[in-house]
């Protein structure tokens, strides 16, 4: 999907395929194209974004922000496609042959809500963060392979370095998922 045209894939997803691209081919970063912000508004505002990569059917990067870091969610999507390309600490940089193998997905993360308890979780509709002091994890909603709201948050709480009793702060999320 990586070398996709944007008549086949989301225009948020082929910003990120531009980006990741531009990238690992050129070692340019890549500015959002000519009349983007103006077909789709919604990308001046900001938000938080994680950019995952699979490469036949497995994780091949995933990389994102909880809170917007950057002025744009344009230039949020292209920051994360890139980083989950090139550094995360999981996997070697993508490399120029693997891109035609991926395949991307962009979420943006609605505004975290804390929670009483695991009660108010959905392991399929909310992403959760767990917090204690200030360590965190995260993890996105509806992931292949997590099909409990227990899996989730052990998972959330490895991510975030997190004891599995130690207490924490609970908070869920929504997003918008773009393939």
């Amino acid at each position: 999907m990586a070398g996709a045209s944007p008549s086949q894939v989301h225009p948020f997803v082929q910003l990120a395929i531009d980006a990741m691209n531009a990238y690992v081919c050129d070692f340019r970063f890549l500015a959002p194209p000519e009349g983007l912000l103006e077909r789709f508004p919604v990308l001046r505002r900001r938000a938080g974004v994680f950019v995952s990569l699979k490469k036949r059917g497995e994780l091949r990067g995933c990389i994102g922000t909880i809170e917007p870091q950057r002025d744009t969610l344009a230039v949020e999507i292209v920051e994360n496609a890139i980083s989950a390309a090139s550094k995360d600490p999981r996997f070697r940089p993508v490399e120029e042959e693997e891109l035609a193998e991926l395949t991307v997905s962009v979420d943006i993360l609605g505004e975290p809500e804390r929670v009483a308890g695991p009660g108010d979780l959905d392991v399929r509709r909310y992403g959760v963060i767990v917090k204690a002091g200030a360590r965190r994890g995260l993890l996105l909603p509806d992931i292949e392979g997590i099909a409990s709201v227990d899996e989730q948050l052990s998972v959330a709480r490895k991510k975030g370095g997190i004891g599995e009793s130690e207490p924490v702060e609970l908070y869920r999320f929504v997003v918008e998922r773009y393939h």
